[in-house]
């Protein structure tokens, strides 16, 4: 019997079938009710039960868009709850962008960059400052704040700000390698922090301590995009061109002189890799998806200070980046959707159900053990168990395998493409 159901599972069209009963069940389950987090969750997880289906990828990414665009959007708003999904849907994808930037410096490179939040700080200043009256304090022309129109110009400025930032963290960092890069690049970060926090004067360009509030929001065709649904779907776009973007790279020249210089630089450098110039285009490249995520970010919440950009943050995003597999496209984006979803959701409905039930009577909790102060403990424990059991990760990185046999008929068809054409030049030259 179980043979036989395994056989069934491994057709594609009983896949299918199975998947869109599921999908079926998941989103009738969401939008009937009130607030149902588990099938909210389910619904999300939809997306990993596509990845490992048998189907062509071309298919997969038709479904996976329908799936964000309209599906998830249209079962999420059954019910008060719609809001706070977005929100939570919003940040998965900045933090899912934010991880596969780091993935770029981390993952392929093997640069271990500790300070990397502050990427995403530059990106969110860059337009909390023009966005606010806080630029006028500075610049000598111009009427500020500048419109909502202008969000998204600051997309490409706030990533080129960031990409600039991570050429001048680079330049430095270039020496050390190991440890040392790591501490070197946790003291850039928490430096750009610092400075952030103090450059209210003697000219005050970034509010210090008390951040900037009031952020214009952005604008697109006269609407202006405030609520959580709304800035679902510019992240989403945003997050569909850094995975694009980040699958080109990842197979490409830069791409494989990344993974060389990870694996071995003296044996890249011998290769004829310049390890200055690789080096230096992934701090720049990764910083740029974190910096146009941290535009989205200062957007959306209004207002930004420095305790957004806290080392905590950097740590976060390090390890969704391990726990998802280093290197791994697909694992980091389910290492970065698993640890946002079980911060801002998981844990916290957790919390107000032990709350609850302690209110009513039903359980007796001490005040040390409160579930309030138990989340980090319980997010620890989680990310222990996960190390333990899945060491490389949740889908761990693949080299793409080649076809020996097919590469030797190349490299013949080649050969002999190549004596002919020295065959047709003598002739040419005797003649």
């Amino acid at each position: 019997m179980k043979a036989k159901f395994s056989s069934f599972l491994q057709h594609k069209w009983s896949q299918v079938i199975l998947f869109s009963v599921f999908i079926a069940v998941t989103s009738s389950a969401l939008y009937f009710s009130q607030k149902s987090v588990v099938s909210f969750l389910l619904l999300l997880a939809s997306l990993l039960v596509l990845h490992y289906m048998n189907l062509k990828k071309v298919t997969k990414w038709i479904v996976a868009a329908g799936l964000l665009f309209f599906l998830i959007p249209f079962a999420s708003s059954g019910g008060p709850a719609f809001q706070s999904y977005m929100e939570v849907a919003t940040m998965v994808g900045i933090y899912i962008s934010m991880a596969l930037g780091l993935n770029i410096v981390v993952g392929m490179a093997g640069l271990l960059d500790l300070g990397f939040v502050a990427f995403f700080a530059v990106g969110a200043y860059s337009y909390s400052i023009f966005a606010t009256p806080q630029a006028s304090n500075f610049m000598p022309f111009g009427v500020y704040p500048l419109g909502g129109e202008s969000f998204w110009a600051f997309l490409i400025i706030g990533g080129i700000c960031a990409a600039i930032a991570g050429v001048l963290i680079g330049v430095p960092v270039l020496r050390v390698k190991g440890d040392y890069l790591a501490i070197v690049t946790l003291g850039f970060g928490e430096i750009i922090r610092i400075v952030f926090n103090n450059l209210d004067r003697p000219i005050n360009f970034t509010g210090g301590a008390m951040g900037i509030s009031s952020v214009t929001p952005p604008k697109i065709f006269g609407i202006e995009l405030v609520f959580p649904n709304q800035f679902y779907f510019v992240t989403l776009v945003i997050l569909l061109f850094t995975i694009f973007a980040v699958l080109r790279l990842e197979h490409s020249k830069l791409g494989r002189s990344w993974k060389a210089v990870r694996e071995n630089e003296i044996a890249a450098q011998a290769m004829g890799i310049p390890l200055v110039k690789t080096k230096l285009l992934a701090f720049a490249l990764g910083a740029t998806f974190s910096g146009m995520m941290g535009v989205v970010f200062a957007a959306k919440q209004a207002f930004i200070d420095p305790t957004s950009f806290t080392l905590m943050e950097s740590f976060t995003i390090l390890v969704m980046v391990v726990l998802g597999g280093m290197g791994s496209v697909p694992g980091v984006i389910l290492g970065a959707a698993v640890v946002t979803v079980l911060n801002l959701q998981v844990l916290t409905e957790l919390t107000n159900w032990v709350n609850q039930l302690s209110l009513n009577g039903i359980v007796s909790i001490p005040d040390a053990l409160s579930p309030a102060k138990m989340q980090k403990f319980i997010f620890g424990a989680i990310l222990v168990l996960f190390a333990l059991y899945r060491p490389k990760g949740l889908i761990p990185s693949k080299n793409k395998i080649f076809d020996a046999s097919k590469l030797k008929v190349s490299k013949k068809t080649e050969d002999i493409e190549n004596k002919d054409s020295v065959v047709v030049e003598n002739e040419k030259v005797q003649v």
